[in-house]
């Protein structure tokens, strides 16, 4: 891994995958993190060839299939997989046997027995292997641990948390196959972002119980979807993920002790990263505005003035990045580990056969 010889020399990314993971996340976080350059992309596609081109210039490199990008695995130094979630295994497997470290997008597996023989063959070799859990850089997740840094709730009793959209007409695609080979469903795409800010925040969980449904005419796999964690600690987490959502609640609804935080509207970033803006390029990447910010109160609805405007922390999507060529580079910590996903796909799967036998399941 040549790219590697100097602190000057960027390290080269090959980047599998460019739908919508690869060319609205990974692509332009990749492109303007300093020390990573985007070097070569796995499509056919020739609308996403040249979209890609048009984006990051001539000198991008395009591989067929991810067994022909490896195939100059000297010319890289991290492999990116954001291809669907049922070749997230079989190519990580491939680039980490080939001496790369690699980021995987959520969720990292089908199941933690195999996240965790990934985990163990990365450790193994002494290869990064780190999962894309962006959501840890949202807005108002900073936020809240903020809050929690500062003592404002006081001790945390009940945890909500959603991921709610109204798309009363499903769009299609792997995503919403019924098919269990594909890891769709709402259960694994955003519960994997539900479950791992309650774990982040709240620790392990000790039981799980769901529900989780197929509302929509002509959907194949699960659209509306609750978990409930009791954590460890004793906080409870009350998590929702649905397409289903008629009328969408608060993205986060925290209650302590002594305070309570309810948030609104989801961070800007995946918007404007969707519409072409870039950070680094963009002024004030991340910044929300006032009239969005959440309230930390006690006794009234925020709704009706209750509770004082909290300023929500910049959204930061580009510190996965710069972790992930700090962790190469000179050895610092892995933003987000194999073993930490492995966690969460402990409660999705159990989860899942929670839902299935209408039972609470303990870990």
């Amino acid at each position: 891994m040549t790219g590697m010889t100097g602190t000057g020399t960027p390290l080269r990314v090959g980047l599998v995958g460019y739908g919508l993971a690869g060319s609205v996340f990974h692509a332009p976080l990749i492109a303007t993190t300093e020390g990573l350059v985007l070097d070569t992309v796995v499509t056919t596609h020739p609308e996403r060839q040249a979209q890609a081109r048009a984006e990051f210039g001539d000198g991008l490199r395009f591989a067929a299939t991810p067994d022909e990008l490896l195939a100059r695995a000297d010319e890289l130094d991290l492999i990116v997989i954001a291809s669907p979630n049922k070749t997230h295994v079989p190519i990580a497997t491939a680039a980490l046997k080939a001496g790369l470290p690699v980021v995987v997008d959520k969720p990292l597996a089908g199941t933690a027995a195999d996240a965790r023989e990934l985990a163990a063959l990365a450790d193994e070799r002494g290869l990064l292997l780190s999962v894309f859990q962006n959501r840890r850089w949202d807005n108002d997740f900073l936020t809240l641990r903020k809050l929690f840094a500062e003592g404002e709730l006081g001790d945390v009793w009940r945890f909500e948390s959603r991921f709610e959209r109204w798309r009363p007409q499903p769009k299609g695609g792997w995503r919403e196959s019924g098919d269990p080979a594909e890891i769709g469903g709402l259960l694994y795409d955003l519960g994997s972002h539900l479950v791992d800010q309650a774990l982040v925040l709240f620790g392990p969980a000790a039981s799980v119980y769901a529900e989780s449904d197929i509302r929509r005419p002509g959907a194949l796999t699960d659209d509306d979807t609750f978990i409930a964690i009791t954590h460890e600690s004793g906080v409870r987490s009350h998590l929702f993920a649905s397409a289903t959502t008629a009328q969408l609640g608060p993205r986060f609804r925290v209650l302590g002790s002594q305070a309570g935080y309810v948030k609104y509207g989801l961070d800007p970033q995946e918007a404007d990263l969707r519409d072409g803006k870039r950070p680094g390029v963009t002024a004030e990447w991340g910044i929300e505005p006032e009239a969005l910010w959440g309230r930390v109160g006690s006794g009234e609805s925020p709704l009706t003035g209750g509770g004082r405007p909290e300023p929500t922390v910049p959204g930061a999507y580009p510190a996965y990045y710069a972790a992930v060529a700090a962790a190469i580079r000179d050895g610092g910590p892995n933003p987000v580990s194999a073993h930490e996903a492995a966690a969460a796909l402990d409660v999705l799967e159990a989860a899942r056969r929670s839902a299935h036998e209408g039972i609470v399941v303990s870990l």
